[in-house]
């Protein structure tokens, strides 16, 4: 399995700056953020698979332009995961005529360019050997975090959460653990309002990770642009024996 970070930013304003979404090979993503768009349409008539972590804007705002983008090139639906409650979400207040086309009836509801496909926490979703899993987080909106399993490693992405100890008795349970990427969207002096929308900083990750029992290697998402620099300064400060990374545009991890 393939992974390639199109985007990991908490927001836009640079070069390299692109809000959240992973490309798995060459056909699946986990959320849609900012960083599709820098893919051709070659590539985004591929992606045949979306799963998202929850529908806020920074994870999904290149998924209606990819569908429309793409639409006439392909000969069947894309297929868009996600909890019932997030899917919900996504079809009342985005695919709604109002904000965007519903293309689960277009060109017609027989023959979709999109297709919803509920799924259930801890539930795998196996496509062509890959397994997809669902892990419980504790966000704003509904919200869910993914393991991505290869057969032979997998790597564990939160998306957006605060505190959720449901999520690291998951992790925990993953014996081919490998990667863990993990958000911390704000610094320390910011913790008040990474509480309050249910995100972490890092006093609030290094509590969280005390409660990891897999040894693997540790990546950080989500930072807000111009903290960037001092958030992960202050990680390395109080969680330096993990010793965390900083997930970057465009890497790539093979497991």
């Amino acid at each position: 399995m393939k992974l390639r970070i199109l985007g990991c930013s908490g927001g836009i304003g640079g070069e390299h700056l692109r809000t959240t979404s992973l490309l798995i090979d060459d056909d699946v993503l986990v959320d849609a953020g900012t960083g599709v768009g820098d893919l051709s349409i070659a590539e985004l008539a591929c992606i045949d698979h979306v799963f998202l972590t929850h529908t806020h804007l920074d994870h999904i705002a290149c998924l209606p332009l990819m569908i429309d983008s793409v639409a006439d090139r392909r000969s069947k639906p894309l297929t868009v995961y996600g909890t019932q409650a997030v899917l919900n979400i996504l079809k009342a207040h985005v695919f709604n005529w109002l904000v965007w086309p519903d293309f689960a009836e277009v060109p017609t509801a027989d023959n979709p360019f999109v297709r919803y496909q509920p799924i259930d926490l801890l539930q795998p979703v196996v496509l062509g050997g890959r397994t997809f899993t669902a892990l419980p987080v504790d966000h704003t909106i509904p919200a869910v975090a993914y393991r991505l399993d290869s057969g032979v490693g997998s790597l564990v992405f939160s998306g957006d959460t605060g505190p959720c100890d449901a999520f690291w008795a998951a992790a925990n349970r993953i014996d081919n653990l490998r990667h863990l990427i993990i958000e911390c969207a704000f610094p320390d002096s910011e913790e008040r309002l990474a509480t309050l929308s249910k995100h972490l900083c890092p006093s609030l990750l290094a509590a969280e990770l005390s409660k990891l029992q897999r040894p693997c290697e540790i990546h950080i998402t989500h930072l807000k642009p111009g903290q960037m620099e001092l958030t992960m300064a202050e990680i390395d400060l109080c969680l330096g024996r993990f010793k965390p990374q900083m997930l970057r545009n465009g890497q790539v991890f093979e497991f």
